[in-house]
This record gives structure tokens, C-alpha cells and sequence, in this order.
């Protein structure tokens, strides 16, 4: 049940930045739109499902992204990236994984019952160290695809979003933890 609830959180969060961001975005930087969202919503599920199922987060966002991706991305663009895909839904896929193992080695554990309490300036860290690796790595991937005059935009780009994403599905949680605390008080009243 765990692991419908990332794939439909991934699908929700990239349908919205889909329909949403993307629209407008594309308004006013339209050559970096293709590739990259200034608001990317899917980063903060990443985040989130890997700091609660570590390694097994990656299958599930993997199959989230690829069907996010399937359903939102246009006929135009998708014929364009279809060969990259798989690589790129890879690269995203185990991003946060590799910030959360890279943090663990230097003795920083920020996986979920490693701590009393979520621990939001390690989540932060984390999510900025796997923005950076998936900025980079997605930035690889569409090399052939992204005009080098653009690399370093785009590589800004994915980073700004991706952490901009996790911030707002971080607000979104603890949101919905106060929203099911309150729920719980009051049902046993």
C-alpha cells in the first residue's frame, strides 16, 4: 500500500507541475521549460519516499516517474527524449537514495526511526545534495538534447526547482502529520 501511495503521490505531483507550473513557466523561459521546472513537486516525493523505504523507494518512484512522464509529457518532446528516458527516470530515481547513503557514510543517518524526531535541516541537505546529483546526472543524459550555452541555466534550473518542490511537499506533510494528530486527539475524545 506504501508503495501505491509514492506512485500516485509522484503522478499527482508531476501532473500538477505539469498542468500548472509548466504553463507558465513556459511563458517566460521557454527554451529551458522542456527540461527542467522551476517548481518540481516529483522531488520532494523522491525525498520524502526514500528517507521512509530507503533503497526500496527506487522501483516505485522509478514506475511513478515513468507513468508521471507517459501521462504528461507531449507527443513533440516525448518522440524527441523517448531513448534518454529510461536513463533519465533512472537518474531521478535513486538521487535522493545516493544523498541519503553519501550522508550516512560521513555518519550524518537521516533515514526515517533513525531519529526521534524527521530532522527538517537534514531533509533540506539531503534534498539539496540529490538535486545536485540529479541536476547533474539529467543534465548528462540530455546532452545531446541541451545546447551547451545552456548547461549551466538548466543545471541552476533543475536545482532551484527541485529544492523549491521539496519545500513546499515538506510544508504539504507537515500539514497532513498536524491534520491526522488533530484527527487522532479528536477521535478518542
Amino acid at each position: 500500500m506504501t508503495y501505491l501511495l509514492i506512485v500516485l503521490a509522484y503522478v499527482f505531483c508531476h501532473g500538477l507541475t505539469s498542468l500548472v507550473v509548466t504553463p507558465v513557466q513556459s511563458i517566460l523561459l521557454p527554451e529551458i521549460t522542456m527540461f527542467a521546472s522551476l517548481i518540481y513537486l516529483p522531488h520532494g516525493v523522491r525525498v520524502l519516499a526514500s528517507w521512509a523505504s530507503g533503497w526500496k523507494a527506487i522501483p516505485t518512484l522509478f514506475i511513478g516517474a515513468g507513468l508521471a512522464s507517459w501521462l504528461f509529457t507531449p507527443a513533440d518532446e516525448w518522440d524527441m527524449v523517448q531513448g534518454m528516458m529510461l536513463e533519465s527516470l533512472f537518474v531521478g530515481a535513486i538521487s535522493a537514495y545516493f544523498a541519503f547513503e553519501l550522508l550516512r557514510l560521513f555518519g550524518c543517518d537521516f533515514y526515517f526511526g533513525s531519529q526521534r524526531r524527521l530532522n527538517w535541516k537534514g531533509m533540506i541537505l539531503i534534498g539539496a545534495i540529490s538535486s545536485v546529483v540529479n541536476s547533474v546526472g539529467q543534465t548528462l543524459v540530455f546532452s545531446g538534447v541541451i545546447a551547451f550555452e545552456r548547461f549551466a541555466q538548466i543545471l541552476i534550473i533543475y536545482a532551484i526547482g527541485d529544492l523549491i518542490g521539496l519545500v513546499i511537499c515538506m510544508f504539504a506533510l507537515m500539514f497532513v502529520f498536524r491534520w491526522v494528530r488533530g484527527y487522532s486527539l479528536a477521535k478518542r475524545r
